[in-house]
């Protein structure tokens, strides 16, 4: 499964491979050969390298949604997007409760933004045009509600997974 990742504005590309508890992590093309146990709901034990981390996982594991991660006593706060989940999800019109995080499902440049902060929009109302591979891309909104920020500038290049804009 490949995967992106925002932590702390930087982002990663990560690619699992699960075998039982076993997890084969590409994480920004270095290898982890990690062993994963859980303890109890989102509390678990990670073991690579005869290294021993305590990890606590705060948030719903779903593309788009932040994550808070605690190890050991350091706190991160990541975006995990699965461009390919986040793309059905928003051709169908699926969206969680609250925010619905507009992201660009691919790496691009931002040629038109279709919205203003405030503007209220309906679903499947498109909200920014991303071009990806001399292809035009409407991104549309998964639910009805208000423009709550926009991201995204004309002209701008986005990397897939980078936020453009929120709707609530």
């Amino acid at each position: 499964m490949k995967l992106q990742a925002t932590i702390a504005e930087s982002q990663i590309e990560i690619e699992l491979h699960e075998q039982g508890s076993q997890v084969l992590a590409v994480v920004d093309g270095r290898k982890y050969d990690v062993d994963v146990r859980i303890l109890r709901d989102n509390h678990y034990l990670l073991i690579s390298n005869a290294q021993v981390f305590d990890c606590v996982v705060q948030g719903r594991p779903e593309s788009g949604s932040v994550l808070d991660v605690i190890v050991g006593t350091d706190r991160h706060a990541i975006t995990i997007t699965d461009p390919k989940r986040l793309r059905g999800a928003l051709q169908f019109g699926a969206h969680g409760d609250g925010a619905a995080r507009i992201v660009a499902p691919m790496p691009g440049k931002v040629v038109r933004v279709l919205v203003q902060v405030g503007e209220s929009v309906e679903a499947g109302a498109g909200i920014a045009v991303v071009e990806a591979m001399k292809m035009q891309n409407e991104l549309k909104s998964p639910k009805s509600g208000t423009v709550l920020t926009i991201h995204a500038e004309v002209g701008a290049t986005v990397n897939g997974g980078d936020l453009l804009a929120v709707i609530e």
